[in-house]
Parts: structure tokens; C-alpha cells; sequence
């Protein structure tokens, strides 16, 4: 989440009236994350008691013809039960709307907090939470190929450039230029899939105590092998900011977590470990592209690509390879 584009106070007040959620009181732009430009919405509410959403500007990594899948799976999944919010459709029933050559979508508010420092009771949530979504969307009718998959990876390391890569940092251009191509070639294609949220870092999961309240982002969700996901949630939850420090209890509350509610199959399992290194290929990709073409007055913080170089490194350690074996 953040802000690129400025909207006026009577424009979000024209824009709100569009949906059956009574007059705007407020807005606040959210500086977090890095593709969307998002506002913490407050209205009179349809009987007059208040209500809250989230509206989000759709900027960059997303195309149109992509948010009925988007927006449609949230529908899908909070009617199975699963904490994720709804899509507020506007008063014609239409799940977005275009404001300019922009589109903006209303979405439900859910309550509870994103943990910076999360406990083993918490990851053993969230995997359980992350299970019950892949169920979930076992049905949906939709499909979405992952646009963020091996091929990008390439075309991003290669929009960098490698001396772009070693402005960041010598070592890292390096690593990339080992790393990828093995991942590339190596990556398997018989592995159980459906859909995936593809990026369950912590800031995009809202947690009452030890109770998950909420997942939110799914803006990369798409098509692809379950036990990616898996992989991706652990390398964003497993580690401190840095990605120096791995923290061993978070990773077995994960883990378990997740197989109480859907067990891994012995392949998904085997695989685990080159996941997790496309996992951290894919994130160092993605924030070294964003370090350095994020426009210097974009209300929005850059993320450090180093820290995922680190995560490919402590999976790419074959020390490291019994992070995945059962317990």
C-alpha cells in the first residue's frame, strides 16, 4: 500500500458517493508498501453509525483485465469463511470503477494489527489461515497465470542490469547471476496448484492476539503451485527485517500450522527448499527493480533488496536444507 496519485477531497467525496456507504468523512492516505495507492476511508455508513474501508488506485503491476479475478476471489473466499475482506460493489453492482484511466476499487475494513515481531502461536495462525485459503479457492472458477513467476524474474534482473544490480550492492549482482539461471531450469511443474495469495508477508495479515483477523493484498494472487506459497509466507515470516536472523520456532509453528489443516505431499515437501529460493529470487527481484526506479516524491518506502539476498543465501546453504524436514 501507498500513495502515488493525489486526490482531492471533493473527488474521494464524488468517488464515495458512487457506493451505498453514506457520505465521506475522511481520508487518509497509507504509506506502506510499494505498487497501490490506498486511503483509510471513513463514511457516515449506510444508517448513519459510521463505517470504514479501505479505497485503492490501482497503479503499476496490475492490468485491468485482471481485477474481476482480483476482486471476485475476495467475494469467493469471504463467503467460505475466510478472514478476508469484501469487495464493496457500487451502486450499478460493478466490482471497480475508473477515475481517469485509473481504476479504484472500495474494499471491506477488517480490524486487528500487522505484528512486527511475530510468536510461534501467531505463524502457527497464519499457515492455518493460509491452508483454509487455498481450500477455500479450490473451486473458484477463475484462473490467473502468475505474472511474477521465473520469467519475470529474468526480465527484471535484466531491466536492472548488472551493474545496476552492483550499485546496490557487488555481491548481490553475483549472487543473482549464479542463482538464477539454476532456479530457472530447475523449477518443478507437477506440483499440486490452485490459487495462491503469493504475498502473505506480515503487513498483509491482520491478527487479533494469536487469532487471524484478516488477509489483505491479494493483488498478486494468481494460479500457481501451493506449496509456493507456502514457501513465500516463510521466507516473509522467518526471518527479522534484515534477513540475517532466521528464527527456527516461527518456521516449525509455521509449518505445522499450515499441515494441520493441509499436509504437504512428500513432493511439495522435497521441493520446499528451491521454493524458498525462487521465493527470496523473486522478492530481491522486485525490491532491487523498485530501489531503483521508485520516483524520489512518491509517498511510499523503498525495501531493501538485500534483505531477500540474504533469505537466498541461507536457502541456498545446503546447512540449512533440514529447515523443511518433518518434524
Amino acid at each position: 500500500m501507498a500513495v502515488y496519485t493525489h486526490l482531492g477531497a471533493e473527488t474521494l467525496a464524488s468517488l464515495i458517493a458512487e457506493f451505498d456507504v453514506g457520505e465521506l468523512i475522511s481520508a487518509k492516505g497509507i504509506a506502506e508498501g510499494i505498487s497501490n495507492s490506498n486511503w483509510l476511508i471513513d463514511t457516515t455508513g449506510r444508517d448513519g453509525a459510521g463505517a470504514r474501508f479501505i479505497l485503492t488506485m490501482y497503479e503499476y503491476r496490475i492490468e485491468l483485465e485482471d481485477l474481476p479475478f482480483f476482486l471476485s476471489l475476495l467475494d469467493h473466499l469471504a463467503a467460505k469463511g475466510c478472514p478476508v475482506p469484501r469487495t464493496i460493489h457500487d451502486r450499478s453492482g460493478q466490482l471497480y470503477r475508473k477515475l481517469g484511466d485509473k481504476a479504484v476499487a472500495l474494499i471491506e475494513f477488517l480490524p486487528g494489527v500487522s505484528v512486527s515481531e511475530p510468536t510461534p502461536g501467531q505463524a502457527c495462525a497464519v499457515g492455518q489461515a493460509l491452508a483454509q485459503l487455498h481450500l477455500a479457492a479450490a473451486d473458484f472458477p477463475q484462473a490467473r497465470a502468475n505474472g511474477m513467476g521465473p520469467a519475470e524474474w529474468l526480465r527484471l534482473a535484466d531491466a536492472c542490469g548488472a551493474a545496476g544490480l552492483a550499485s546496490i550492492d557487488a555481491g548481490f549482482a553475483a549472487q543473482v547471476a549464479q542463482e538464477l539461471p539454476q532456479l530457472v531450469t530447475q523449477w518443478p511443474a507437477d506440483l499440486p496448484r490452485g490459487v495462491i495469495h503469493a504475498d502473505l508477508f506480515p503487513d498483509n495479515v491482520l491478527m487479533l492476539g494469536d487469532t487471524v483477523s484478516g488477509l489483505i493484498d491479494f493483488y498478486f494472487a494468481c494460479t500457481d503451485l501451493l506449496a509456493y506459497d507456502v514457501a513465500v509466507t516463510h521466507a516473509a515470516w522467518c526471518f527479522d527485517g534484515t534477513g540475517r536472523d532466521f528464527d527456527p520456532a516461527i518456521s516449525s509453528a509455521l509449518l505445522a500450522g499450515y499441515e494441520s489443516v493441509r499436509p504437504l505431499t512428500p513432493a511439495e515437501r522435497a521441493a520446499l527448499p528451491l521454493l524458498a529460493r525462487g521465493a527470496a529470487m523473486r522478492f530481491a527481484m522486485t525490491r532491487a527493480w523498485d530501489w531503483m526506479n521508485t520516483p524520489a516524491d512518491a509517498l511510499v518506502m523503498r525495501k531493501d533488496p538485500l534483505a531477500y539476498a540474504r533469505r537466498l543465501a541461507f536457502y541456498g546453504d545446503p546447512a540449512n536444507t533440514g529447515v523443511f524436514a518433518q518434524g
